[in-house]
């Protein structure tokens, strides 16, 4: 047997027999399945109904022009804000409209790359991650609730703006670290640059424009349903750990192996960092920090943890504006960013990728808050 193999299970075992020795070890099991249960019934199928509209709208905004003219009018900020072409934009108004990995189909194409230095093509990946999946994670905050009956839509909104702050923070420092290595000259290299079409054309489909307004529609909303089958595992996994690590026993105090139990450790630790985390993002709770942790390896399963905490009294506009920021920036970067950077032949650059995005996340977070702060 291996070191390796030897690590895996002495860590696996404490990890879930400190977990089972706690709530019993068949409680655990029942709420492991249960919690699963209920967030795939309650919070996946709800994400997915999301995700089908706003992949209905962004197929038609991507039909009928608006994205590019979205492109044409937002261009001019770019280069000031990012340090990057104005053709950045498109991968901004993709990815948010869809996901991080939306990125990736700009990144290989000739006709998109010959805008870039090679220096700049690596903080694509760092940029589409900021905005991905941000108009599914705005939508799902809006559509929450507070005690109250209203919406969080302002909160959203402001979390949006962390979130760009975040992206501008990314972006800048990758460039730093690219312009040392490859300086400011090296064109992006490409292989084929004839037969494409440029920024300035689009492409649509063939027929009447009520024909294009329903298979655009529909075909945006078939994506909607791909993208909301691919967050099931990150939800149902991801999120049913945390939320054992984040709750505690049920009323009586006692484990009963029913949904959304647990040992209460991601609390008890973010009270110890309370005297960081309070000034920094202004948590009603410490049970909010695990959204942002969550968001690490799945914005899905991040968003999944906050109706919860809004319907327990444990997140209020700050919180929901803090969390939106920090959803969108880091959308699961822990588990996209090794994929992307290697797509885009970058490997190499991965580990400062992860780096420059990790700050930019936590700045995204910091601006919300004070954002927050004032305007409200």
């Amino acid at each position: 047997m291996s070191l390796e193999a030897l690590i895996f299970l002495g860590i696996f075992a404490l990890i879930f027999g400190t977990i089972g020795g706690k709530m019993g070890a068949v409680n655990m099991v029942n709420t492991l399945m249960n919690t699963a249960y209920d967030l795939l019934i309650n919070t996946v199928f709800y994400i997915m109904a999301i995700a089908v509209l706003a992949g209905a709208v962004s197929g038609l905004l991507m039909e009928f022009g608006v994205v590019a003219a979205i492109n044409k009018i937002l261009s001019p900020l770019m280069k000031p804000l990012y340090g990057l072409p104005g053709a950045s934009v498109v991968g901004v108004v993709t990815t948010y409209l869809s996901d991080n990995p939306a990125i990736l189909t700009l990144a290989g194409d000739d006709n998109f790359k010959r805008y870039f230095k090679k220096y700049q093509l690596p903080a694509l990946t760092n940029i589409g991650t900021a905005f991905g999946m941000g108009m599914i994670i705005t939508t799902f905050m809006i559509g929450i609730k507070t005690p109250s009956g209203g919406s969080f839509v302002t909160a959203a909104l402001i979390g949006n703006l962390g979130a760009i702050i975040g992206s501008v923070i990314s972006a800048r420092l990758m460039l730093l670290k690219t312009k040392k290595l490859y300086g400011t000259e090296a064109p992006a290299t490409t292989k084929n640059i004839g037969g494409g079409i440029s920024l300035d054309e689009r492409v649509i489909r063939i027929g009447s424009v009520g024909g294009r307004f329903i298979e655009s529609m529909l075909e945006g909303g078939k994506n909607g349903v791909v993208m909301g089958a691919s967050i099931i595992p990150g939800v149902l996994i991801i999120c049913t750990v945390v939320m054992m690590l984040t709750n505690g026993p049920s009323d009586d105090g006692t484990f009963t192996g029913a949904a959304y139990e647990g040992i209460g450790f991601l609390p008890w630790l973010a009270e110890k960092a309370e005297f960081i985390l309070s000034p920094l993002f202004g948590f009603t709770s410490a049970e909010g920090i695990s959204v942002p942790i969550t968001a690490l390896g799945a914005a899905g399963a991040a968003i999944g943890l906050v109706p919860k905490l809004v319907e327990g009294g444990l997140a209020t506009g700050n919180d929901i504006a803090v969390f939106t920021a920090m959803c969108m920036c880091w959308s699961g970067y822990l588990s996209t960013h090794v994929a992307m950077m290697d797509s885009i032949h970058f490997r190499n650059l991965t580990g400062h990728a992860i780096l420059c995005h990790t700050i930019g996340g936590l700045f995204a977070g910091i601006s919300a808050h004070l954002l927050y702060t004032v305007l409200c």
